[in-house]
């Protein structure tokens, strides 16, 4: 385990929040045409670069240069599909870390059959919500479409599964996030539900996953450092306004690229609920660091 993450996982966040933003990593999407100016717009507001670069013939050549690439199956065609799979092969010779997010996998064919054969590029995080995790897993059959139909912690053991079989770090969104590398596990409790309703709430993250990646030796610290982030964000863009009016979808959305581009180390620390548990080769749970026992007990609760 990172000694930093160890000690403080919510301070050392913010110090890779802050390198992200000194070195305005240059972030490659694949990802789907719902969200593409979603994404880019939080990885600008955030501090690193986007590059939607998704047509044959190019995107392998780009995700050799670039320093972390997204390949987001929301809207899998047929030239993104060729795209992804020049991509990966390129990401990993170049070792360019990159990210899978199987959107709705488990319940339509296409993009299930290209998930599991992605996989075998051995991503360096898989993020998804738990009932695509599970079904990436053999787990389950998947939500209803890009809704989860199942809970967070029910995705437990399909993403240590994943985890060991593929040398990925797996991130399952939800209430209370849960992102392991099967080592250890981190559970982060911050968020908002407005993230849900809102175009591109969760895609978005695996492009800012992509960018702290490229900031971080450690993927598994660099996962949690995105959700945290992100998150945090998120809970300062739905807070009322000066007691103005409730925030709706509507104004969180540039709220939140407000709050992402405004956001301070200071503020991660000060309002991070996060914790991270240690994993021995029995499944027993260890060392617990971040947030404190009742913080802890609460976070589980609002899972």
């Amino acid at each position: 385990m990172s000694d930093r993450l160890s000690i403080d996982p919510a301070r050392h966040s913010a110090e890779l929040l802050n390198l992200v933003r000194e070195a305005t990593p240059l972030v490659q999407c694949i990802t789907n045409k719902v969200v593409t100016n979603v994404t880019a717009n939080t990885l600008l507001a955030l501090g690193a670069a986007p590059a939607m670069v998704d047509i044959r013939g190019e995107a392998g050549v780009f995700a050799g240069i670039a320093s972390g690439l997204l390949v987001n199956l929301g809207t899998p065609t047929e030239e993104q599909r060729d795209a992804a799979r020049e991509a990966v092969p390129s990401a990993n010779a170049a070792g360019t870390p990159w990210v899978l997010d199987p959107v709705a996998v488990g319940v339509l064919p296409v993009r299930t059959a290209l998930a599991h054969e992605l996989l075998a590029g051995r991503p360096t995080v898989i993020r998804g919500n738990a009932s695509e995790i599970m079904a990436l897993a053999g787990a389950g059959a998947g939500g209803r479409g890009v809704d989860a139909s199942d809970a967070t912690d029910s995705a437990a053991d399909a993403a240590a599964h994943l985890a060991a079989t593929h040398g990925s770090v797996v991130a399952v969104s939800g209430p209370v996030d849960l992102i392991t590398d099967g080592r250890r596990i981190a559970r982060v409790a911050n968020g908002d539900p407005l993230l849900t309703l809102v175009t591109g709430g969760g895609c978005a993250l695996g492009a800012v996953t992509a960018a702290f990646l490229a900031a971080s030796d450690d993927p598994f610290a660099g996962a949690v450092a995105a959700t945290l982030v992100y998150t945090v964000a998120a809970e300062i863009a739905a807070a009322d306004p000066g007691g103005v009016g409730t925030v709706g979808p509507g104004t969180f959305a540039p709220r939140f690229l407000d709050a992402l581009a405004q956001l301070t180390a200071e503020q991660v620390v000060e309002r991070a609920r996060v914790r991270v548990t240690t994993v021995d080769a029995s499944g027993v749970a260890g060392e617990v660091t971040g947030i404190d026992a009742a913080d802890a007990a609460a976070a589980l609760v609002r899972s």
